[in-house]
C-alpha cells in the first residue's frame, strides 16, 4: 500500500483528504505544518508527499527545495489556492511533478496521484514502453517495433528523463545541470540543439511527441 503525506494547515481540509485517500487504497497521513510533516517524514517513508504552498510556518516551495536535496525521485504534488502562473512555474522549477488549484476535486486528486506515482514507477524500473516505442535503461537501447534508433549517450539520457515524466516541463538549465559536465562551456541553448535531433530521430513515432514550453523548456506529450 502506498503511503501518502498530506501537508495541508486547514484542519477540515487535511482531514477530508487523507479520509478520501485511505478510502480509495492507499495510507494517507496529516500534518498541519512544516515542523510536523518533517516528523513524519524522519520516522516514515512515504511513496508521495502532497502539500499546499501557504503553511504557517514556511511554505511548500522549500518544503520541496529540501525534499529535493536528498530525494530526487520522490514525487510531489502541490495543492492549493494559488492560481497564478509564477506560483507554477516556481514550483515546476523547484521540481514537483504536479499542480492542483483549489477547490480539489478529490475523484481528480486520485487519478492525478494514480498517474504521478506510475510515471515514478517507470523511472525506478529502468525499462520505458509507449506504444511501439521502448527504451531499456540497462541495454542503452530505444526501439520503435523491432527497430533500434541510433542515439548518442547524451540523447538516450535526455529522451528517457521526459519520456519517464510524461507532461512534466523541464527548464534547459535542468536538463544542463542534469546532464552536462560542470566544466562545459556551452550555453542552455545547447538543449535546443539536442531536442531537434531527437525530433529528427523520431520522426516515425507516432506515440508521444517532444513539445517546446515557451519561456520554460521541453516536454513529452502523449498522444
Amino acid at each position: 500500500m502506498f503511503k501518502i503525506l498530506v501537508i495541508e494547515d486547514d484542519k477540515d481540509l487535511c482531514r477530508s483528504m487523507c479520509s478520501y485517500l485511505n478510502i480509495s487504497g492507499y495510507d494517507a497521513v496529516g500534518a498541519l505544518d512544516a515542523k510536523a510533516a518533517y516528523e513524519n517524514m524522519y520516522s516514515t517513508v512515504f511513496d508521495l508527499i502532497i502539500s499546499d504552498i501557504m503553511l504557517p510556518d514556511t511554505d511548500g516551495f522549500e518544503i520541496a527545495k529540501s525534499i529535493r536535496s536528498t530525494d530526487a525521485e520522490m514525487p510531489i504534488i502541490f495543492v492549493t489556492a494559488r492560481d497564478d502562473f509564477f506560483s507554477k512555474q516556481r514550483g515546476f522549477l523547484t521540481g514537483i511533478d504536479d499542480y492542483i488549484v483549489k477547490p480539489v476535486d478529490l475523484q481528480e486528486l486520485v487519478l492525478r496521484i494514480g498517474a504521478v506515482l506510475r510515471r515514478s514507477k517507470i523511472a525506478a524500473s529502468r525499462k520505458l514502453v509507449i506504444g511501439e516505442f521502448s527504451m531499456n535503461m540497462d541495454e542503452r537501447t530505444a526501439k520503435l517495433g523491432a527497430t533500434e534508433i541510433p542515439l548518442t549517450a547524451r540523447e538516450f539520457n535526455l529522451l528517457y528523463k521526459l519520456l519517464s515524466y510524461p507532461g512534466k516541463t523541464f527548464t534547459r538549465s535542468q536538463l544542463m545541470d542534469e546532464f552536462w559536465d560542470s566544466s562545459t562551456t556551452s550555453g542552455p541553448r545547447t538543449v535546443d540543439v539536442y531536442m531537434a535531433k531527437l525530433r529528427e530521430r523520431l520522426s516515425e513515432c507516432e506515440n508521444f511527441e517532444i513539445v517546446t514550453v515557451h519561456g520554460l523548456g521541453y516536454k513529452a506529450v502523449l498522444k
